[in-house]
Order: structure tokens, then sequence, then C-alpha cells
């Protein structure tokens, strides 16, 4: 998109709450991250945000374990599921902020056990939602997406860009 931008990591931990619908999850996520790092740069504009991926009424987020990883992909296999990400753009300064997100339909390959440990061994699951990233050798587990490829890496790039021309 051609931006000058810096990465500041948030602190803030990220809420996972079954009262809540992913987006709602991911939206809050999103802002909370922003606020954080906008009240370290008042001046800039922040950009926070959060990627879930959710089946029916499961949430998934990062797993803490490659058990777990190994369980929310044999719960994912052979199933369409969504990938929602929000994002909060936040100017402290000014008082304003935007929070979007967009969600994206994922159908995984049917998937046994050997299938699943050979991509958890090519692949790092413990810091992605869904325990899954589909740039890293998505071709072997995903069978087909009807929505945006960059939703699912974690930043919906054409919705963003439509968001920031909004901006101003």
């Amino acid at each position: 998109m051609g931006l000058e931008f810096r990465v500041v990591p948030s602190d803030t931990s990220e809420l996972l709450q079954d009262h809540l619908t992913a987006q709602e999850l991911a939206r809050i996520n999103a802002f909370r991250k922003a606020r954080t790092v906008a009240i370290q740069f008042p001046d800039a504009l922040v950009l926070g945000a959060d990627t879930l991926v959710y089946f029916d009424a499961m949430l998934f987020g990062k797993p803490e374990s490659l058990e777990q990883a190994h369980q929310m992909l044999e719960q994912l296999q052979g199933r369409t599921h969504h990938v929602v990400t929000a994002i909060c753009l936040f100017h402290l300064q000014s008082h304003r902020r935007t929070v979007f997100a967009d969600t994206t339909a994922v159908t995984f390959r049917a998937l046994d056990a050997a299938a699943i440990r050979c991509y958890l061994a090519r692949v790092n699951p413990l810091d992605k939602a869904g325990a899954y990233a589909i740039q890293e050798e998505g071709d072997s587990i995903v069978e087909r997406m009807s929505g945006s490829y960059s939703n699912v890496v974690g930043l919906p790039v054409e919705r963003l860009s439509a968001e920031l021309k909004a901006w101003g």
C-alpha cells in the first residue's frame, strides 16, 4: 500500500470469552490493542488488529500447546469455518477511531492424524488463530476459500485500503 509504518507490539492480553461472538471479540481485542499503543503515541494513527477462527459457535484462538493445536485442526478438518479479522484505526489526539471487521470462509481438506502431525511438524501453530497459517503450507490443508486471502493471513488489505481512504 506504500505506507510508512512502525510495528509496536501491544502487551494487551487477548480476550476469549464464549458469550461473545467471534466478530465481537475480534473488534474488542483490536480496539484494546490499538488503544494501548495509541496511549504511547497519541499523535500517530494506530492500527490494532485481531484475528479469530470460528466454526458454528466454537471459537479457536491461538493454541497453548501442540496437543491443543492438533485438536483444533482435527475439529476443523473436512469442514468450512470462518476467519474474522477486526481492525481498529485509532488517533488519540483527535479522539477519532473506527473499528471494522472482514470475514472469510475457509474449507479444510479431510485430514487424518498423520496429515495433521505432518503439517504441525512444518508450521509453528502456537501464534496462529485456529492453529494454522494459510500462507505457510496452507495448500496442504486448505481445499478452498471464499473471501479475502489477506484477511485469513491476518490483515484484510483490500478493506483496510478502502477504510484508510475514507479516513482521509
